[in-house]
């Protein structure tokens, strides 16, 4: 992790300024109908109750975010393949296509859809207009994507109690909306300061 932090992330950094590119940090997470609903106020001696469904659903998604407070996404109807990675890559460079920050440079975990030969052939594909690395095994602390899923789950989905699939869908994608049309809270991701390595080098 010191390696990563010390050398490896700022020597990324460094190249992705000098070719005028777009750093994002990836990240995947699902969330279920019987995700915690958290807490809430209630008169001494009377537990509050959350009415909700007991059946049971979920959904995954995959966004992208960057340091200036860019957001992507894109809601899974099923679990993330490698397939579904590349789809979401391309997105990623053509949006940066079209708004001059190519090459796209994006940092992501070790889920095995990351580390599939279908996408090491996609990228070497590419010609140097995406590149993909990979965060030390097991640190999350150290990838901001995490915190979309903190403010996705716990601060959007666990209060709305949602009593269907499409209500969760619903309300998954109003959040991210949301936080797309709010940089300065994505930027505000970056403030943690196990993530001080990253605005460091900004």
């Amino acid at each position: 992790m010191a390696r990563w932090r010390e050398i490896e992330y700022p020597t990324i950094a460094a190249q992705a300024k000098a070719t005028g590119g777009t750093m994002f940090f990836v990240d995947e997470a699902g969330v279920r109908s019987d995700y915690h609903a958290g807490t809430t106020w209630a008169p001494v001696a009377k537990t509050p109750a959350v009415r909700t469904t007991g059946a049971r659903f979920g959904l995954n998604m995959i966004s992208a975010i960057s340091a200036q407070g860019a957001l992507r996404f894109s809601i899974l109807t099923g679990t993330l393949t490698a397939a579904g990675f590349i789809a979401f890559l391309k997105r990623l460079m053509h949006d940066a296509e079209h708004t001059g920050g190519d090459p796209v440079f994006c940092i992501v975990d070790n889920h095995p859809a990351h580390r599939a030969k279908a996408v090491d052939r996609f990228v070497d594909s590419t010609d140097g207009a995406l590149r993909l690395y990979r965060l030390r095994a097991y640190s999350p602390q150290l990838n901001p994507d995490e915190w979309v899923w903190k403010n996705v789950k716990h601060d959007g989905v666990a209060p709305a109690a949602p009593h269907g699939p499409d209500q969760m869908k619903a309300v998954v994608t109003a959040r991210l909306r949301r936080l797309q049309r709010l940089p300065q809270i994505v930027r505000g991701f970056f403030g943690d300061p196990e993530l001080a390595y990253i605005t460091a080098v900004a």
